[in-house]
Formats: structure tokens, sequence, C-alpha cells
């Protein structure tokens, strides 16, 4: 597949009844040639979209379109950070089409810092859509639509130390997890899972973006992390998805003591 560049949107294009942004490549999009949008062209009948990092084996994230077919797709929304849309699909096993409304969203990154004697730092962040503050790993939106490997985590390092105001030591690591879907049922959002280790507190402190409400920031001991997912004081999907891959590759110890 030929490497591909963003350009500014276009005017609406016939085919999708929508604007959208273009992409240098060409597609095949049912039968006919356009340029489709971002967060669209995995769904092209006849395409096939590798993410960055297949080389590594780390961030590949390839989806083969396959039987898919979008027969049309309308737009409802659409702002820097996420489009919806209503579209009808034929899926392998539904030859009949279905309609189903889509929150399309830029890749993001969650990343568990783990200091030099294993405490794992969390913030504690206000979320709107909920009403509540709760504690989470470090995580944020990726602004390139498709991101290489370092992008990917250049983002990573940079949300730690926006956020936590701790940063890699000068021989630390950054250990791809990687990718998650976090909501399949209505978002084809995804994201990268990473654990960076050691970590030490940055001499700038943090650095958070005027739109984020962080009211704390605490290193917890692994114990303290067990005993906050079963008691169900960490409720946030994203770290707990990524405690769960760093027990299972025996990178963090979730079982009882």
């Amino acid at each position: 597949m030929p490497r591909t560049r963003w350009r500014s949107p276009s005017p609406i294009c016939a085919c999708r009844k929508r604007p959208h942004w273009e992409l240098a490549a060409v597609f095949k999009y049912n039968g006919s040639q356009l340029n489709p949008s971002p967060w669209t062209e995995w769904q092209n009948a006849n395409a096939s979209t590798t993410f960055a990092g297949e080389e590594s084996g780390h961030y590949n994230c390839q989806m083969k379109a396959g039987n898919w077919k979008t027969i049309s797709s309308e737009q409802h929304f659409a702002n820097r950070n996420l489009e919806v849309v209503r579209d009808r699909v034929q899926t392998p096993a539904r030859p009949d089409p279905r309609p189903w409304t889509i929150v399309h969203r830029k890749p993001a990154v969650v990343v568990a810092p783990m200091t030099r004697d294993g405490k794992i730092i969390l913030i504690h962040q206000e979320r709107i859509p909920i009403r509540q503050a709760i504690w989470e790993m470090p995580s944020g939106q990726i602004d390139d639509h498709n991101p290489d490997e370092d992008t990917i985590k250049d983002t990573a390092l940079r949300e730690v130390r926006e956020e936590t105001g701790y940063e890699l030591t000068p021989h630390g690591e950054l250990i791809s997890l990687g990718f998650y879907f976090s909501s399949p049922g209505f978002t084809d959002e995804r994201g990268y899972f990473f654990l960076a280790r050691p970590v030490q507190p940055c001499a700038e402190g943090p650095h958070r973006d005027e739109g984020e409400s962080i009211v704390d920031c605490r290193e917890f001991s692994v114990a303290e992390i067990r005993r906050m997912i079963a008691d169900n004081e960490i409720r946030d999907a994203n770290t707990l998805g990524i405690c769960a891959t760093l027990a299972t590759r025996g990178l963090l110890s979730l079982a009882p003591s």
C-alpha cells in the first residue's frame, strides 16, 4: 500500500454525500475511484489498511475489509475530535445492509508509568460526561489520524510528562503492550497500551492542557492498585484494560497476596 499524507478538507464528495479529508493514495469504493475519509478508509470493500509499526510487530493494526461493504454513509456531526455517521453496511455474515450509528475517533495512547520502586502513577481527573473525578492512567489522543511508530511513542511520553510531571529516566524504556478497541459497538477508536519504566519527576513539573481538569496525581503501590480495583475505586476502562494486560504479561501482579 502506498504511503499516504493528509490534505486539507475537500469539497463535498458526490459518492459519500459529505465532506471528507483526502488521502493522497486513491482507494476503490463501491466500484468507483475516490479519496476516502481517514475515519472510514478501512470500510472500503477492496482496500487493506495497515496502521503504523507493522514492521516491528508491535503496532500492527491491519484491517482487511474482505466482504464488508459500505452501501451508504451520512454524516450527522463532526469536530476536531470525532465524527458521527449513520452507515448502512453489508457484513460477511449478513448480506442484507444493516444501519449503524458510528462515532469515528482519533487513535489514543494509554500509559502505565512505573517508578524505580515499582509504584504506578495515577491521575485523578474530572470527567464531565459522568460528573465524577476518577482515577486513571495518563492517556490522550494522537493528533495524526494514521500515526507512525515514532509519533505514537512520542505522544505516549508527552502525555506522561504533561499529565503527571514524570518522565523516563535516561536509561528507561517504553514497552509496547499492543492495541485495543475502546468500545467497538459504537466507535472505531483504537488505543495503544504502554508501560514506561522507570520514570522520575520532571524538573519543570506537569504541563497540563487547558481543557483538562486533573485534581490530583499520586504514586500507588501494586497492592493499593489491586485493592482499588477490587473495591471498584478504579472504574476507568482504559486503566482496567492496561492493568489486565500488564498482569497477563507478568509485569504487574494483581493476584491476592
